[in-house]
C-alpha cells in the first residue's frame, strides 16, 4: 500500500504511522524525501497542507517500506547525528547508537587533565567515537582501527569531510599498533552472542560488528588482554557491552590487573560501559 498521490504532507506522515512507523521516524523519512534538513520538523508543521508531488510520494513510500522491513533510518537517509557531528553511514558500518555517547563522555572525563592525550578507538566503524573525541579535544592524538577495509573507507571519508585529523589503521584490535601506548583505549566492539535471537532483527547491519562468540565476549577478552600492553601507567580501557555483561566485563578487567574497575549507565539507565585504569605501579 502507498499513500494517495494527492496526499498532503500531514496526511503522508499520518499514513506512515498507521502502518506502524513511529511519528519521529515518519517525519525524518518524509523530510529526507522532500530534501529538507532532518531536524526541520517545524517545516512539516507549517507546510502540513502542501500536497506531495509524484516523485516525493514515490520516494517516501519506498523509504517507509524499507524502514518497515527493519532497515535502519540512518541507512535510508545516509546519515546519522552523533555527539553533535553529522556522519555519513551505510551498510558497511554499524548504525551509531546514541547510547555510545556515554562511552565518549566517559573517555573525555578520564582525559580531562591529560595534556595532548594519546587515544585509540578500536573497531571504529563509521569513525563515530574517534571523530567525537577529536572534535571535542583538538589537542588529542587520535588513532582508529578496524578489521574492515570498507569501514575504514567510510570513517576516513567522514574525517575528511569534517576536517578532523584522525590516523586510521587496518587490522584486528591492537595488532597493527605494536609500538604504541595510549592514555585511553576505547571500543564499542561486537558483544552479541552468536546465537542471540535479536540478530534476526539486525540483518541490515554487518554481522562482524555485532556478534562475538557464544557468550558475546570473545572480542572483549582479546581487547582486555592486548590493552594491558598498550596503556601508559594510569591509562584507561573503556568498553561498551551488552545490557547484562557489566559484571562479566568487570571480572575480565580485574583478572587482567586493572584497578578502579567500574561501569557507567546509558540513557535508559542500563549499565552499558565498563572500564578500568592500568595501575601506575605494578
Amino acid at each position: 500500500m502507498s499513500p494517495s498521490r494527492n496526499f498532503t504532507v500531514a496526511q503522508a506522515t499520518a499514513w506512515a504511522q498507521t502502518l506502524g512507523l513511529p511519528r519521529l521516524e515518519a517525519q525524518v523519512l518524509l523530510l529526507h524525501a522532500l530534501g529538507c534538513a532532518p531536524h526541520d520538523r517545524a517545516w512539516l508543521l507549517t507546510h502540513g497542507d502542501d500536497p506531495l508531488d509524484a516523485a516525493t510520494h514515490a520516494t517516501f513510500a519506498n523509504h517507509t517500506q524499507r524502514r518497515l522491513n527493519t532497515e535502519p533510518v540512518a541507512y535510508i537517509t545516509g546519515q546519522k547525528e552523533f555527539f553533535g557531528l553529522t556522519l555519513h553511514v551505510d551498510p558497511r558500518v554499524l548504525d551509531p547508537r546514541a547510547d555510545t555517547e556515554t562511552l565518549v563522555e566517559w573517555a573525555l572525563s578520564c582525559l580531562a587533565d591529560v595534556p595532548t592525550p594519546q587515544v585509540v578507538d578500536l573497531g571504529t566503524g563509521s569513525g563515530a567515537i574517534a571523530l567525537a573525541l577529536k572534535h571535542t579535544r583538538h589537542d588529542a592524538v587520535v588513532l582508529a582501527v578496524d578489521a574492515s577495509a570498507d569501514a575504514l573507507t567510510v570513517a576516513s571519508n567522514n574525517a575528511k569531510r569534517l576536517g578532523l585529523a584522525v590516523g586510521f589503521h587496518h587490522g584486528s584490535w591492537l595488532t597493527p599498533l605494536a609500538l604504541h601506548t595510549f592514555d585511553a583505549i576505547v571500543s564499542n566492539p561486537p558483544y552479541v552472542a552468536s546465537d542471540d535471537a535479536h540478530l534476526t532483527a539486525l540483518t541490515h547491519e554487518p554481522l562482524s560488528a555485532l556478534a562475538s562468540g557464544l557468550d558475546g565476549l570473545d572480542d572483549i577478552r582479546t581487547i582486555v588482554r592486548q590493552s594491558s600492553q598498550h596503556l601508559k601507567p594510569g591509562g584507561w580501557l573503556l568498553l561498551e557491552h551488552g545490557f547484562d555483561q557489566a559484571h562479566a566485563v568487570q571480572t575480565l578487567l580485574g583478572n587482567q590487573g586493572f584497578v578502579k574497575v567500574q561501569s557507567r549507565h546509558d540513557l535508559a539507565g542500563i549499565l552499558r560501559c565498563s572500564g578500568g585504569q592500568w595501575p601506575t605501579v605494578k
